[in-house]
């Protein structure tokens, strides 16, 4: 299940032609047209297979529709997608797991999306340091949400609890 867990991540959040796909409105996709893209692509699994690589999946990567009759990755886009999520007040503090050779460039010109839609930020300490630890030595950044929110920057909460930003400039950011 791990390797197509991969390749529904791959192809939810970067590549959905590789299943003939394309995203609709907030990314989604029909679960049937999904499953017949699989199965073009190589990845035969039934529709109960699909929900309990939903339900497991380690970071909650998808969401599936109240009726079940739809898919999308929760966030982590590289394609343009508008997920439709609502601007909302973050919590006083977010965090940012990186590495530490990262931290000149980060304090030079902030935090910024690179290949993806939003810059990603974790609701607490240890998310972050785990995030971080994926990059190299982690280091793990606190986030003055309270003041970039006050001073018009916008926050997003996505399906999975994962905050996401378009970017944190630099005087935003503290150990």
């Amino acid at each position: 299940m791990s390797k197509t867990s991969k390749f529904l991540s791959r192809i939810l959040r970067h590549e959905p032609e590789l299943a003939g796909l394309s995203l609709g409105p907030g990314g989604w996709v029909p679960v049937a047209d999904l499953l017949r893209g699989l199965r073009r692509a190589g990845y035969r699994i039934t529709p109960d297979e699909l929900h309990c690589i939903v339900a497991t999946n380690d970071k909650q990567r998808f969401t599936l529709s109240s009726d079940g009759q739809r898919i999308r990755a929760a966030q982590g886009h590289s394609i343009a997608v508008d997920l439709n999520l609502e601007p909302i007040k973050p919590p006083d503090t977010l965090f940012h797991g990186t590495a530490r050779a990262s931290l000149d460039a980060i304090f030079r010109d902030g935090l910024k999306p690179g290949r993806r839609r939003h810059v990603h930020l974790s609701p607490d300490h240890a998310t972050a340091m785990k995030v971080g630890a994926r990059h190299g030595r982690p280091v793990v950044l606190r986030v003055d949400t309270t003041t970039m929110h006050a001073d018009g920057h916008l926050f997003y909460r996505s399906d999975n609890g994962v905050w996401l930003a378009n970017h944190v400039p630099p005087e935003y950011l503290g150990f």
